[in-house]
Formats: structure tokens, C-alpha cells, sequence
């Protein structure tokens, strides 16, 4: 598995990831009509802007598998309180790719990143009982 900075052409893997992952992480936490109403247009929409967002110092770094397929990504930002804190914003793995250490390589490019950047603190919200959390 390869981790490297996201790219715009990435957009609509991303969109797919985040749908088909919620769909099945979040299965029996959330109601099944939420998730049955999720839509990959909207959620490519949602990540294009994420990725576009020059304001909160938005990125994003993906992991791809041996033929080059995207098959998770991390979304992390720069927030700004009483001193610069990075946000772990999102990390997806498709259902499949879960357990085999790519969300572990995904945070720590996250954390690399916002070392680099100066960033000394970093932070994650998690919904409570997920089996990823």
C-alpha cells in the first residue's frame, strides 16, 4: 500500500470511499434512510470544496493499492484557536482494505504533514461505538 498526497483527479475515488464507507462502518449506528440517502455527487461536491479550501489549510493524502486504485484517504485542516492545532477531519478505508495498517500510514502522513507545518497538536473527533474508533 502507497501513501501519497492526494490530487484533484483523486476527487472522485474520494466521493465513492466516503459514501461506500460510511455505508458500511456506520451501518446499525446511524439511521439506514441517511444512509441510503448519501449520493456520490454530492459527496464529490463535498470533497472538491474540501480540497479547494485555501482558508483552513485543507489536505488530503490518499492510499493505493498495488494497481493503483484508491482505496482510502485521510482529510485533514489547520484550525486556528489560541495557537495553530491540526485536525484529523476525516479517514476512510474501504471496507475491504480495513485492518492492514493503511489507516495507520494515513495518520501518520497526516501528522508528518502538520509537523512540517509547524502544527504541534492534532485532534479527531470519533462517533462513539464505531468498530474503527
Amino acid at each position: 500500500m502507497k501513501i501519497r498526497k492526494a490530487s484533484e483527479r483523486d476527487i472522485n475515488e474520494i466521493a465513492e470511499i466516503y459514501v461506500d464507507s460510511w455505508r458500511t462502518t456506520y451501518d446499525g449506528l446511524v439511521p439506514r434512510e441517511f444512509l441510503n440517502g448519501l449520493s456520490y455527487e454530492t459527496s464529490q461536491h463535498k470533497w472538491q470544496s474540501f480540497y479547494d479550501d485555501q482558508v483552513n489549510e485543507t489536505f488530503m493524502y490518499v492510499a493505493v493499492d498495488e494497481i493503483g486504485k484508491v482505496v482510502g484517504f485521510a482529510a485533514a485542516r489547520c484550525m486556528l484557536h489560541k495557537e495553530r492545532e491540526g485536525e484529523l477531519y476525516a479517514l476512510y478505508l474501504l471496507d475491504q482494505c480495513q485492518g492492514q495498517g493503511a489507516g495507520r500510514s494515513l495518520v501518520k502522513a497526516v501528522a508528518n504533514h502538520f509537523i512540517i507545518s509547524n502544527v504541534s497538536s492534532m485532534f479527531v473527533w470519533v462517533m462513539k461505538n464505531n468498530r474503527a474508533g
